[in-house]
């Protein structure tokens, strides 16, 4: 293929899959402190397997008694949908080893005297936006997500049944000149009762495909470029099939790859973890940028040090490479945004109880709710952004 024309490919999980479990339960954590003291300091990791789950990390809050973190636990677990042998709401084994936080780590975080406070660790952030979809987002992670929510949903429902919670899907789009033109294959793996076989899998998951993706992209895709459960049954899934861990699965939270990212998982943290929220503050300048039409494409990277408030540094790369154009876009961001971690918080109103939606399907790319969810999706900076 020429430089002009390329695939590229992105894949989505559900929140089924057993990492996005442990991400679901983590940022239930982070709710389950925020709710009762905004200011709480989480940090949350969890491990499941075969009908066990372990919780483990620091905390700066309200206490919360093992017991009712415990039930939780099995809150999410049931409304994700597991009531299976291997992995059960009421049967799992349950434990919890949440500890208070290292008095260093909130010595260098804390703000006191003159100092302001400090982000909780050192990293790079990174943001995207590009026009590729109505979300501004990158089309082949929009669709990959679409396909499992929906999904999900109608499994949730009674709509879609003989289908488990766990599931993967990949799409692969071909590009010219920059832009998405068509789907070229689409791979779905889910996990599926006893009761069914393998046509009626694919008969049942076919039409998600058509539900999620415009017509127009889908015209020239061959039924034989569409994979269903490529290696046969998928009875055994979720936390009884594979080991899952909160924040294996960076690339799906974030951009399918069409963008860089920093290296850091978002799940478990409260927003003065930078590796979260510096994320989600550079999607939001990202994402109005390209809204108010100064580029088709903009990326930003944001740099920390732990204990320091400001970021180190500011990267703009847009899509045309106006050096011009990037030095006013950047002088409008150093003049209107306050992005130490304390900033952010302030404009992103980070510090509510927001997270445990975010758990799957994205952090990105999906819509503000009047409950304050998904506040860095808002395009209500475009006017500061026109030139």
């Amino acid at each position: 293929m020429s430089k002009n024309k390329f695939l590229f490919t992105s894949e989505s999980v559900s929140e089924g899959h057993p990492d996005k479990v442990c991400d679901r339960i983590s940022d239930m954590v982070v709710d389950s402190y925020l709710s009762k003291d905004p200011v709480s300091r989480v940090a949350c990791e969890t491990l499941t397997t075969t009908n066990k789950v372990v919780l483990a990390g620091e905390i700066r809050g309200p206490k919360i008694e093992k017991e009712e973190i415990i039930s939780k636990v099995r809150d999410c677990i049931r409304d994700i949908g597991y009531d299976q042998e291997g992995f059960s709401w009421k049967t799992a084994n349950i434990e919890t080893f949440l500890h208070e936080q290292s008095a260093d780590i909130a010595m260098g975080v804390d703000s006191r005297d003159n100092k302001d406070e400090g982000a909780g660790d050192q990293g790079i952030m990174f943001g995207y936006a590009c026009n590729e979809t109505e979300e501004l987002m990158p089309a082949p992670i929009h669709y990959s997500h679409k396909i499992l929510r929906l999904m999900a949903e109608d499994r949730k429902n009674g709509n879609l049944k003989g289908i488990e919670p766990d599931s993967k899907s990949q799409v692969s789009m071909l590009y010219e000149n920059e832009k998405p033109i068509k789907v070229t294959s689409v791979v779905i793996s889910t996990q599926h009762s006893k009761s069914i076989n393998q046509d009626q899998v694919r008969e049942a998951v076919i039409p998600y495909i058509k539900k999620s993706i415009p017509e127009n992209f889908l015209t020239d895709l061959n039924s034989k470029e569409i994979y269903i459960n490529p290696t046969g049954q998928f009875i055994i899934g979720g936390p009884d099939g594979d080991t899952g861990l909160t924040g294996r699965k960076i690339i799906v939270d974030t951009y399918g790859g069409a963008a860089p990212h920093g290296g850091g998982a978002f799940s478990g943290k409260d927003p003065t973890k930078v590796d979260r929220s510096a994320a989600y503050a550079s999607r939001y300048l990202a994402k109005n940028i390209v809204a108010a039409g100064v580029s088709s494409k903009c990326l930003i990277q944001l740099a920390y040090a732990i204990g320091v408030s400001k970021p180190l540094s500011i990267f703009i790369k847009l899509a045309d490479d106006d050096e011009g154009k990037v030095d006013k876009v950047k002088k409008i961001i150093e003049d209107n945004f306050n992005l130490s971690p304390r900033g952010i918080r302030e404009m992103l109103q980070l510090n509510n109880p927001i997270y445990e939606i975010t758990s799957a399907y994205g952090h990105f790319g999906r819509k503000s709710t009047n409950k304050g969810e998904f506040t860095w999706e808002k395009t209500d900076k475009i006017d500061l952004f026109k030139l």
